[in-house]
C-alpha cells in the first residue's frame, strides 16, 4: 500500500485544498455539511490528480530513471509494473468521475476539463515554453472554482487573479529548480527548460511576487470588500503574504530548494508560520 500511495502522489492531495478557498473567503466555515459536500469534491478531485500522475510517470518513465529524484519513482524504480500502474490509474479515473458526478453535475465538467487539460500537457504542450507555466496554473483556476461550483458559492474576479498569480510564482520557481538541476546534471529535465534561462525566471518570479502583493493589498483595500467584511481591517493580513512571498524568494534564489511547491508548504517553518498567523487573521477579521 505504501507503493500504492507514493505512486498515487498522496503528498501532492495539499494542492486540493484549493477547493475549500471558495468556502473560507465566503465565511462558510462553520457550514458543516457545506464542508462535507466539499470534502467529497476533494476526494473526488484528488483522485482525479493521481491519475494524472500516473499518466505521467508513464510517459517519462526514460527520463525520470536519470533524475536524481525521480528515479525512486514506483514506476521508474520498476516496484510496480506498467500494466499495475495503468490498471489503478483507469480504476481512479472510473471512480473520481463518478464521485465528481454524484457530488455537482457542474463540478464533474470541471474535472473532465482538467484531466483533457493534463493529457494534452503530459503528450505534448509541456514542450511548449511559457504556455506550460499557465497550462500548470490553470489546474489551481479550476480547483478553486470548483469549489465554488461545489458550494454554490461565488468566486470573486480578485480571488482569482491572486489564486492565478500565486500558481504562476511557484509554476515558475519550479522551473528555476529545474535549470540549477539541468546544469549539475549537463542535460536537460524538461524540454521547454531548452526555452528558459535564470535571468528570465529570476525576473518573471520578481514581476510576478511584486504583482502578488500589489493585487492582495488591492483586494484588502477594495470598497467591495470593506462592505462586506464591514471593516477595513483585512490590510494588516498583507504583513504575512509579504513575508511569506519573501522567504519563498529566499527558499529558490538563495536556498536553490524549490523543486517541490508541496514539499516547501509541508515542511518549511516559516512559511507555515506565516500561513497560520496569515489564516489566524483572516479568520479573526472575516468571522468576529
Amino acid at each position: 500500500m505504501k507503493l500504492v500511495f507514493k505512486l498515487l502522489r498522496v503528498k501532492q492531495w495539499v494542492k486540493n485544498l484549493f477547493l475549500f478557498i471558495p468556502v473560507f473567503f465566503a465565511g462558510r466555515m462553520y457550514d458543516f455539511d457545506l464542508l462535507l459536500h466539499t470534502f467529497y469534491g476533494f476526494i473526488a478531485f484528488s483522485l482525479a490528480a493521481s491519475c494524472v500522475y500516473i499518466l505521467n510517470d508513464l510517459k517519462d518513465v526514460k527520463a525520470d530513471r536519470i533524475h536524481p529524484s525521480k528515479k525512486k519513482r514506483p514506476i521508474a524504480s520498476g516496484q510496480i509494473s506498467s500494466s499495475a500502474a495503468i490498471a489503478i490509474m483507469v480504476v481512479l479515473f472510473f471512480i473520481a468521475c463518478a464521485l465528481a458526478y454524484f457530488v455537482d453535475l457542474k463540478f464533474f465538467y470541471l474535472v473532465v476539463l482538467y484531466l483533457g487539460i493534463n493529457i494534452a500537457y503530459t503528450f505534448k504542450l509541456k514542450q511548449i515554453a511559457i504556455l506550460d507555466l499557465f497550462l500548470v496554473a490553470s489546474g489551481f483556476l479550476i480547483r478553486v472554482m470548483s469549489g465554488g461550483y461545489i458550494g454554490n458559492l461565488y468566486v470573486s474576479n480578485w480571488l482569482m487573479i491572486m489564486v492565478l498569480l500565486l500558481a504562476l510564482f511557484l509554476v515558475t520557481a519550479k522551473r528555476r529548480d529545474d535549470l540549477i538541476l539541468s546544469k549539475l546534471m549537463g542535460t536537460e529535465v524538461r524540454k521547454a527548460s531548452a526555452n528558459y534561462n535564470l535571468v528570465f525566471i529570476n525576473a518573471c518570479m520578481t514581476m510576478l511576487s511584486a504583482v502578488i502583493i500589489v493585487a492582495y493589498i488591492s483586494y484588502t483595500l477594495s470598497a467591495e470588500v470593506i462592505t462586506r467584511i464591514g471593516n477595513d481591517n483585512l490590510w494588516y493580513t498583507s504583513i504575512f503574504v509579504i513575508g511569506g512571498v519573501m522567504r519563498y524568494m529566499q527558499i529558490s534564489m538563495v536556498e536553490e530548494d524549490s523543486g517541490s511547491p508541496t514539499k516547501v508548504l509541508l515542511k518549511d517553518k516559516f512559511i507555515h508560520f506565516t500561513l497560520v498567523l496569515w489564516a489566524m487573521a483572516f479568520f479573526v477579521i472575516l468571522y468576529s
